[in-house]
C-alpha cells in the first residue's frame, strides 16, 4: 500500500509539474532563501513590456556598426528576440565636418536594438537570472550587463554578466579609475571551445549573478565564472563604492565596433533571444 501511496504521489508531482504554465510567477524551490521580485517572462507577443523597458536609439557607443531602434525587438514564442540586420538608415544627426563617429557618418549600415530595464525598476543585491540563446558570429557583440543607476561610466559601475566577441564569453566588473572616462577591469572569460563550440552556442543558457554588499559572483549554467570583493572595487576619481547603489540592466546586440569584429562573413539578419529575466531578493 506504502509503495502505491508513494507512486501516486509522484504520478501527481509529475502531472503537476506538466501543467505549470510559463507565465505564471516561476519559484524557487524552499531550501533557496531567496523571493521573486521582478521579473519578465516576455510571454506576450508584440514590443516588450513598456512598464519594464525602455530603448536605447541611434549611435550609442564604441563606434558600434548598429543603428539602434526599438523596432528590431519583439517578443515572440515566449522570447525576446532581438534581431540584427543589414539595413541602410539615415543619420539625423550627420556633420560632414565633425570628428565625433556619432556624428560623422551620413548612414548606418546596420540596424539592431539595446533594452534598458528603467532606472525605476533597478535592483541592488540579491540574484539576476537571464536564460538567452546568443549568435556567436564574429562581428557580433550580444550582452547581458547592468549599470549603476547614478554617476557617470565608469564610475557608476559595469557588470558584464555576458558578453560575446572574439570567440569568448566573457564575465566583467569595471569601475571608476583616476582618470575620467577610464575604468578599472576585472575580467574573466570562457572560450567558446571550451564551452562547447558550436553545439554549446546553438542552445540555451543561464547566467547569473549573485550580489550582496560584500561580493558580486557570477556564473554560467550554475558554474562559477569571476567574482569582486566589493571592499576593493572602490572608484578611484570619487571613492565611491559602485557596486552598493542599485543597477539597471541592459539587454542588447552590438554589432562591429572596437570588439565586435569584422561584419564582412557575418550571416544576418542574426537573432539574440533571451528566454526570461528574473531578479531575486534574500529573504
Amino acid at each position: 500500500m506504502r509503495t502505491l501511496q508513494n507512486t501516486l504521489i509522484a504520478f501527481l508531482i509529475i502531472a503537476q509539474n506538466s501543467c505549470t504554465k510559463k507565465n505564471q510567477t516561476p519559484a524557487l524551490p524552499p531550501t533557496l532563501k531567496y523571493e521573486l521580485v521582478w521579473f519578465d517572462e516576455f510571454n506576450a507577443d508584440g514590443a516588450p513590456d513598456a512598464t519594464k523597458w525602455e530603448y536605447e536609439n541611434g549611435f550609442v557607443r564604441n563606434e558600434e556598426a548598429q543603428w539602434y531602434q526599438p523596432e528590431n525587438a519583439v517578443c515572440e514564442s515566449g522570447n525576446l528576440v532581438i534581431t540584427g540586420k543589414k539595413e541602410r538608415k539615415t543619420n539625423p544627426d550627420f556633420d560632414a565636418g565633425s570628428s565625433d563617429w556619432r556624428k560623422k557618418r551620413a548612414f548606418a549600415e546596420y540596424t539592431s536594438a539595446s533594452l534598458k530595464m528603467l532606472k525605476t525598476q533597478a535592483f541592488r543585491y540579491g540574484k539576476l537570472e537571464v536564460r538567452a540563446k546568443i549568435d556567436a558570429q564574429t562581428g557580433l557583440w550580444p550582452a547581458i550587463w547592468t549599470l549603476g543607476v547614478e554617476g557617470e561610466w565608469p564610475s557608476n559601475g559595469e557588470v558584464d554578466v555576458m558578453e560575446y566577441y572574439g570567440d569568448k564569453i566573457l564575465a566583467n566588473f569595471a569601475y571608476g579609475s583616476p582618470n575620467r572616462w577610464q575604468a578599472i577591469w576585472d575580467a574573466a572569460s570562457r572560450t567558446l571551445t571550451s564551452l562547447g563550440g558550436a553545439l554549446w552556442a546553438s542552445q540555451y543558457h543561464v547566467w547569473t549573478l549573485e550580489w550582496d554588499e560584500n561580493l558580486m559572483r557570477i556564473l554560467l549554467d550554475g558554474e562559477f565564472i569571476n567574482s569582486i570583493d566589493l571592499s576593493i572595487s572602490i572608484n578611484k576619481i570619487d571613492g565611491k563604492n559602485p557596486f552598493r547603489q542599485p543597477h539597471f540592466l541592459l539587454l542588447n546586440l552590438a554589432m562591429g565596433g572596437t570588439s565586435g569584429g569584422s561584419l564582412a562573413n557575418t550571416v544576418l539578419p542574426s537573432k539574440y533571444f533571451v528566454d526570461y529575466v528574473r531578479v531575486y531578493k534574500k529573504k
